[in-house]
């Protein structure tokens, strides 16, 4: 997971996260809940739709769901053609769960269904879209969490031609990096026992904790914000981390890639510093 400390600006590059988007019935609490925890300021465009902000940098967006669906987060990937997009989902078994539109001075979008059933965006952009990054408050990774981790590498390799890199062992621990051009953009976890039997599969969005506050106390700020902690605070190679609720229950993910959790090498038997002759 290497995601610059940077505001940038999507460069267009097919397959890399281009914006995230929560999906709520209740945007005043959602926007309560999100300023109190991540320190968001918000704009209310004449469409309803609310952009939120760190230091007048957007970090994500949200508007209110059609229908009953639940409050969810979406990740949006970067497409150079919306309806051709939506004919490879097919191809590749995926499904199309809502149809390629055109937003006006935005460019074209749709979202999709990957054959497992996680839900994930496609954005074709039009013009300059600024999207911050890997900062405190911002989004800072996103990974798939899934039953059947060889069928998600097949289907987004496929779709993106994405270089797929196992960084556990494939078996106890399956989890592989997306990279594009040799730069990570994405992460597949394939679920196991530590998840519950019915978990649905989903794309999991993850914001930047602030060093100087702390995993820890923000899961604590969630739960005084009317939010839930899902998963507790707890030390992972990229960071200390937590999976949180906000008070509609839309879960994403903190991390504070500056807790890091050493990495412990063993010393070979027979080395120079472990000679087993030597009493």
């Amino acid at each position: 997971m290497t995601i610059s400390a940077i505001d940038e600006m999507p460069d267009g590059v097919p397959g890399k996260p281009c914006w995230v988007e929560l999906a709520t019935a209740d945007p005043r609490s959602a926007s309560e809940f999100y300023a109190g925890l991540l320190g968001w300021s918000f704009k209310v465009g004449d469409d309803g739709y609310v952009v939120c902000y760190v230091d007048d940098v957007p970090v994500a967006g949200m508007h209110i769901p059609q229908g009953d669906q639940p409050a969810t987060w979406t990740l949006y990937l970067t497409v150079g053609d919306t309806d051709n997009t939506a004919e490879r989902v097919l191809d590749l078994g995926g499904q199309v769960l809502t149809e390629p539109h055109e937003v006006p001075g935005q460019g074209g979008m749709l979202v999709a269904g990957d054959p497992s059933g996680a839900a994930v965006g496609f954005w074709r952009q039009d013009r300059d879209w600024r999207l911050g990054t890997g900062f405190p408050g911002a989004f800072t990774w996103a990974e798939l969490n899934t039953w059947d981790g060889a069928g998600a590498d097949a289907f987004y390799g496929s779709l993106f031609d994405f270089e797929v890199v196992q960084m556990g062992d494939g078996e106890a621990f399956d989890y592989t990096s997306w990279t594009v051009n040799g730069e990570e953009v994405l992460g597949r976890l394939r679920m196991g026992s530590e998840f519950p039997p019915g978990q649905l599969p989903h794309w999991m969005v993850f914001f930047e904790a602030h060093p100087e506050t702390g995993t820890d106390r923000i899961a604590n700020r969630a739960e005084r914000l009317g939010g839930r902690v899902v998963v507790a605070p707890f030390d992972s190679p990229f960071g200390r981390a937590a999976v949180l609720a906000d008070p509609a229950g839309a879960e994403f993910t903190v991390l504070d890639r500056s807790d890091v959790l050493p990495v412990v090498v063993e010393e070979e038997v027979g080395s120079a510093n472990d000679d087993p002759y030597d009493d």
